[in-house]
């Protein structure tokens, strides 16, 4: 080998590397980039004003769904005119186009309006502190005539009075208990008794009162000062939307759904029962806590000691998976308690702010 060869290809090198530079100095590739990005988005704005891009709901949806918004077109004590207000025909576009659709025009919307409804509720969040909103899970075929639906309400309610946002899956069920909970914040028991049976006459959202009940309780007892979150999806179409959530972001896609409802209630989630789609949340909550992904774990209650133990035994696998230090950072509470369930939160918020 040539005495200094490597010495000179490296010389060499600098000199291309140094050439480069300068030919990229020259080009400025980022305003190129930006310039590109600005005629994507103009393209993206001519498509999307095409009559055939047209769909039955808001693609750029600047702000959060309320019950009017959904079930506009539904006549009170015209239960055949459910079919009639856009949830629905939003619903039935959906299953249409199909739920896991190729269209592009229609994965796009789909798509483009699921990010307005994150901006939405990104923008609604701001104005809570990350600690104050509080998650409650469970099953949509909890009937209204339940003690376990009772017993959420209750819970949500005391909460709701002392600061939290409630948050839920926005469906029927335990879902629509937190919100009634909420709903009824500020009212008295007997308040809360008269509503419940006004509900029970429809005890289960497959009754064709169930709209018709809810509206009528929430003629009754107006909310003006108490707000809750409901998260529900068009997946689970055929599950109606809780109109007792004052604010609801809607998604198309379960997934971005799911982990929304989790990323954001930092102050806690209680578990009541609930069957595949709950015992799904715990473990991707329990995720989420022992990897501390936001910076610290939040509670995780589980309401009704004999369910959670028995009749689905998921806190017992969890415990064991804690003591085999299978999972860390759990903070877990299990109890029947309503005051003990309200304690664990408001004591975690009260620790977390000292």
């Amino acid at each position: 080998m040539a005495d200094n060869y490597l010495e000179n290809q490296y010389e060499s090198y600098l000199a291309r590397k140094a050439a480069m530079g300068k030919k990229t100095a020259k080009k400025k590739p980022i305003v190129k980039v930006q310039r590109l990005q600005s005629e994507a988005i103009e393209a993206l704005k001519d498509i999307i004003a095409q009559p055939s891009f047209r769909m039955p709901f808001d693609i750029f949806r600047e702000h959060l769904y309320s019950a009017e918004d959904l079930y506009k077109g539904y006549q009170l004590g015209k239960p055949g005119s459910f079919k009639d207000c856009y949830d629905q025909q939003v619903y039935n576009h959906y299953l249409k186009m199909g739920k896991s659709a190729t269209d592009i025009k229609e994965t796009l919307a789909r798509t483009l309006h699921d990010h307005s409804m994150t901006n939405a509720m990104n923008d609604f969040l701001a104005h809570f502190d990350e600690r104050q909103v509080v998650g409650i899970m469970g099953g949509h075929g909890l009937r209204r005539t339940d003690d376990a639906y009772r017993q959420v309400v209750t819970v949500s309610k005391t909460l709701a009075e002392n600061g939290c946002l409630m948050v839920s899956g926005g469906g029927p069920g335990a879902m629509e208990a937190t919100h009634l909970g909420a709903w009824m914040a500020g009212r008295t028991e007997a308040e809360t008794d008269d509503a419940l049976a006004i509900l029970k006459e429809a005890p289960s959202f497959q009754d064709k009162l169930w709209l018709d009940t809810t509206l009528q309780v929430m003629k009754k007892y107006p909310q003006e000062h108490t707000v809750s979150l409901g998260v529900p999806t068009w997946l689970y179409g055929h599950e109606p939307a809780t109109p007792f959530a004052t604010h609801i972001a809607k998604y198309f896609d379960n997934s971005i759904r799911e982990d929304s409802i989790l990323t954001i209630a930092k102050g806690g989630i209680i578990y009541s029962p609930g069957s595949a789609g709950t015992m799904q949340e715990i473990f991707q909550e329990a995720t989420q806590n022992h990897y501390l992904s936001f910076g610290y774990a939040s509670p995780m209650v589980f309401m009704n000691r004999s369910y959670w133990t028995e009749e689905m035994p998921v806190y017992l696998l969890m415990e064991h998976l804690v003591k085999k230090e299978k999972y860390k950072n759990l903070l877990m509470t299990l109890t029947d308690s309503t005051d003990e369930i309200v304690r664990t939160i408001l004591d975690f918020q009260n620790k977390e702010q000292a």
